[in-house]
């Protein structure tokens, strides 16, 4: 299987990983991490989507992978200072360099178990690394091996970034699904 990772530019095909199933529904779109609290919540049915496509006309909002043409999985990426991470309490930073952060990874069902986050990852590495960001940031569930729930394994796990070349930076002060969070790091320079 050849999964193709590439900049999330079409709002269609980011819908069909991230729109909720009725289009009045108050979730999802990946805003959480990336607006401020007080508007995610203002954010409601369609006007989250409408944001999303805002938030397109800047670029794109993340990274998309295509298996045969099809939209199979999605993983935001942005530079931390654009993210509610620049403001966070629980997600330290380890310095002042301008790094670009992956908070959410997903899998559309009838994909799963095929290798596909690890494209994902691959492809938000190298979106950030074109965009010039100096290193990368994620914030996976350190679960050594047992199981996460699937509605919290969107941030990933501490093996899956490993695979990938990151390395643990520090520990956080946030938790998912009853695992801690930890700050796993790559250096792009």
């Amino acid at each position: 299987m050849a999964i193709e990772v590439r900049p999330a530019t079409v709002f269609d095909d980011v819908a069909t990983m991230l729109g909720p199933k009725r289009p009045d529904a108050n979730v999802c779109w990946c805003l959480s991490y990336r607006v401020p609290s007080a508007q995610n919540v203002s954010l409601r049915g369609p006007a989250r989507a409408a944001k999303v496509a805002e938030l397109m006309e800047h670029g794109p909002v993340g990274v998309l992978a295509y298996d045969a043409g099809e939209v199979v999985g999605w993983a935001a990426v942005a530079r931390r200072v654009d993210t509610i991470f620049a403001r966070s309490r629980k997600i330290p930073h380890v310095d002042d360099l301008d790094v670009w952060s992956v908070w959410c990874m997903r899998v559309r069902p009838g994909h799963r178990g095929k290798g596909i986050s690890h494209s994902l990852l691959a492809g938000a590495v190298e979106f950030a690394s074109s965009s010039g960001a100096p290193a990368i940031e994620g914030y996976p569930v350190d679960n050594r091996g047992q199981r996460v729930d699937l509605t919290m394994a969107y941030v990933g796990t501490r093996a899956l970034f490993e695979k990938a070349g990151f390395y643990k930076a520090a520990n956080t002060a946030s938790v998912i699904g009853g695992f801690p969070r930890v700050l796993m790091r790559l250096d792009l320079r």
